[in-house]
């Protein structure tokens, strides 16, 4: 599991596989404004995208995982 977060967009992205490769997502569920989650053909969960996440993540957990 990886996790990172871009502040410029303010969105942090839970890699449940360490790498997801192009177009190996398949399926998409939002479930809210903020959260969405990414599944692989088989349906299984691949990743979980939450949007403005400084306003729901730790911003100390936020800071170490910033993208260069």
């Amino acid at each position: 599991m990886r996790f990172e977060y871009d502040k410029e967009v303010d969105a942090a992205y839970i890699y449940l596989e360490d790498h997801i490769k192009e177009g190996e997502s398949k399926k998409t569920i939002e479930l809210n404004e903020n959260i969405i989650l990414d599944f692989d053909d088989k349906s299984k969960l691949l990743g979980i995208e939450i949007l403005n996440a400084s306003t729901v993540i730790n911003k100390k957990v936020l800071l170490q995982k910033q993208l260069a």
